[in-house]
């Protein structure tokens, strides 16, 4: 369908997935367009115009041309502006012609993924440039919608964050409800390495728990809710033995000093959370 690829992510079948929703597929009446297929004639043209309406970082393009691909192959599709790029309000992203009623069909599924991997996109940026010149890396988090994980950690990297785990499968993250039945950080770190898993991450909320997470040979820690002079001290304790994640309560008036604790990483949920949609227009324009 498309030379675009995301490494663990199906376009193809995301593309039709969704378009089988939107068509209603194996429902009673389902399975078609019934607004288009009664107001449109079947060899009606249009063009068309997506353009952004805010100033945002562009994600999503090739996934939307996709869905117009698959409801005409034969459509023209000129993607405008690179993944990443910052656009100005205004800004054309992309021009189509084809078929009128793919384009209609086509059309919420296509800006529905645009306008939310660019409010990732833009997001994640904002956050980029609120933490300043500090060397911490941007993280993002497991908190996305269900089945979309791959789209939005594609659309941190796009806007310049750098993706924590994928899932529950590449390190161990032992949090507190893992270290209250193991009895205690050391006790739960042990237990993770013991069974053959190398990256280990081990969240702490109090400097008392840093010593004993350490000693028993976590790999990382994560930093839980602590302020930026705290942090500063964790991070003095730690001395550079293994990198440290801050997390909690990082907004974009609070990152700058967060980050410039002296932490590597600052992680954010809302990334993917409830990052708002980028506002996204499609017109289209009826070739005689």
């Amino acid at each position: 369908m498309s030379s675009f690829s995301i490494p663990g992510f199906d376009l193809e079948a995301f593309v039709a997935a969704t378009l089988a929703e939107d068509l209603g597929e194996g429902l009673p009446g389902g399975g078609h367009d019934v607004t288009s297929e009664s107001v449109i004639p079947a060899d009606a043209r249009f063009s068309g115009v997506m353009d952004s309406r805010d100033a945002i970082t562009v994600c999503g393009l090739p996934i939307a041309a996709a869905f117009f691909r698959a409801l005409d192959p034969d459509m023209k599709i000129e993607i405008l502006v690179e993944e990443g790029a910052r656009v100005a309000p205004g800004s054309d992203l992309m021009r189509l012609e084809g078929n009128a009623r793919a384009m209609l069909t086509g059309e919420r599924s296509a800006l529905n993924t645009v306008q939310h991997l660019s409010g990732v996109a833009t997001l994640t940026r904002q956050y980029v440039d609120a933490k300043g010149d500090t060397t911490a890396k941007l993280l993002d988090t497991r908190k996305t919608i269900p089945g979309l994980r791959h789209l939005e950690k594609y659309a941190v990297r796009t806007g310049g964050g750098t993706n924590h785990r994928m899932g529950l499968w590449d390190a161990a993250m032992i949090k507190d409800n893992h270290v209250l039945v193991a009895g205690g950080v050391a006790e739960a770190v042990r237990r993770a390495l013991s069974a053959g898993v190398k990256d280990v991450i081990c969240e702490v909320d109090h400097i008392d728990q840093i010593m004993p997470a350490l000693d028993a040979g976590a790999t990382r820690l994560l930093l839980d809710n602590m302020g930026p002079d705290m942090l500063r001290e964790a991070v003095a304790l730690v001395a550079g033995r293994v990198p440290c994640e801050a997390s909690g309560g990082v907004r974009l008036d609070t990152i700058g000093a967060i980050a410039a604790s002296g932490v590597d990483y600052v992680s954010v949920g809302r990334l993917t959370q409830s990052a708002p949609a980028a506002d996204i227009g499609l017109d289209f324009t009826p070739i005689a």
